[in-house]
């Protein structure tokens, strides 16, 4: 049940993005930082945890999970350390992930050219 919970819970999201894509003028980056906040605000409910417990790695996979993991290394920041906490812990849950992007992104524009 999980991987069909899983595909669910991806598939919606992927369908309500295309949606709006096709319905109104925002673009891809528009959709990506709804995203991340909706992921956020999910995360300060307490329902992202709730989801990701239901469908796994299909909710622990997409943008929204970094807007949960974000809230989350805030949360325990500031539990810690108070106000500075919060940018102090801010990219610890998140920091193997952005820097992986960014390595593979450097090894793609060195494998390939982009079309004029």
């Amino acid at each position: 049940m999980t991987y069909l919970y899983a595909f669910l819970f991806v598939g919606l999201l992927c369908l309500i993005a295309q949606i709006i894509i096709d319905n109104t003028t925002l673009s891809f980056g528009h959709v990506t930082s709804m995203y991340v906040v909706l992921g956020t605000i999910l995360g300060f409910f307490d329902l992202y945890d709730k989801i990701i417990e239901l469908a796994g790695a299909g909710a622990s996979l997409p943008i929204t999970s970094f807007g949960n993991l974000l809230y989350h290394a805030g949360l325990d920041g500031y539990l810690q350390n108070g106000i500075l906490g919060i940018f102090q812990n801010l990219l610890t849950t998140t920091s193997a992930g952005i820097t992986a992007t960014i390595i593979f992104a450097f090894i793609m524009t060195l494998i390939f050219k982009p079309k004029d």
